[in-house]
């Protein structure tokens, strides 16, 4: 019986891991997507969160603005580059790669959930410009062994939820042209709509209902916790994990099922 149950489950993640390591080959292709990655977070860290910080406009109790905003411009950078990750499919169903995925005896789910993992290990160099940027201007960071490895992994599974929601737009609109007009109005609510920049506290009742709608939001919170000395959570780590897996393994099923219809 165990047998029985394991096997499928190995298989699955080893088809996974397949696709994951054919995305992560792209990478030596163009590597300088890498380094051109660092200017958003960059410009956000060095010219608004030092603005902010010295107008002190921000009620973030005892932590420093700029510690304060660090998570939320990581969290914002895995955003900006996951939430565009649905184009490279796009591009894969114009030069025929989805029409062979499709014919391959690989599940859709390993499909989706491969390519999403493969964006999340590509969003790391965004954790490693963060964290060298806010040791430069002071954040105070937690260096510990099990929180360096909690935000590895909040990093690669908030990438992977929102690049599953990329590709599951991507099934819908099927044009470049649609999905960049997209992408670009969804971003945004999403980032302001969340507590990146600011406390939740600050914020109308109906745009603090909508924030605690919001996966970012729950990003942010673990990031914030993991991140900095001494951080503290609003919501608790367990409901900010809970809240990232349930929502990528929901994403993960629809766009399984809607892979198919992006060869159409």
């Amino acid at each position: 019986m165990a047998a029985a149950f394991f096997l499928p489950v190995t298989r699955f993640i080893e088809k996974t891991f397949v696709i994951t390591e054919f995305e992560l080959r792209k990478l030596r292709h163009d590597f300088t997507e890498l380094v051109t990655r660092a200017l958003q977070p960059a410009l956000w860290l060095l010219i608004f969160g030092q603005v902010f910080s010295r107008g002190g406009a921000m009620p973030t109790s005892k932590v420093p603005y700029l510690d304060f905003i660090a998570p939320g411009i990581l969290a914002q950078s895995v955003l900006f580059v996951a939430i565009f990750f649905g184009i490279n499919v796009i591009w894969e169903r114009d030069l025929g790669i989805v029409q062979k995925f499709l014919v391959s005896p690989t599940p859709r789910a390993a499909l989706v959930l491969g390519k999403g993992v493969s964006a999340g290990i590509r969003t790391l160099s965004q954790a490693a410009i963060v964290y060298a940027l806010s040791l430069l201007l002071g954040v105070k960071l937690n260096w510990s062994p099990l929180a360096l490895l909690n935000v590895v992994v909040i990093v690669v599974l908030a990438a992977t939820l929102f690049s599953t929601f990329s590709l599951l737009i991507a099934c819908i609109v099927k044009t470049r042209e649609r999905f960049m007009g997209v992408g670009q109005v969804l971003t945004m609510p999403l980032f302001f709509a969340s507590n990146a920049i600011y406390p939740t506290a600050i914020m109308p009742g109906w745009l603090q209902a909508i924030s605690h709608l919001n996966p970012l939001t729950y990003v942010v919170d673990a990031l914030r916790t993991c991140m900095l000395a001494g951080g503290a959570s609003s919501f608790g780590l367990p409901l900010d994990y809970t809240v990232m897996l349930l929502t990528t393994i929901l994403l993960v099923l629809i766009a399984a099922r809607l892979y198919p219809r992006l060869a159409t």
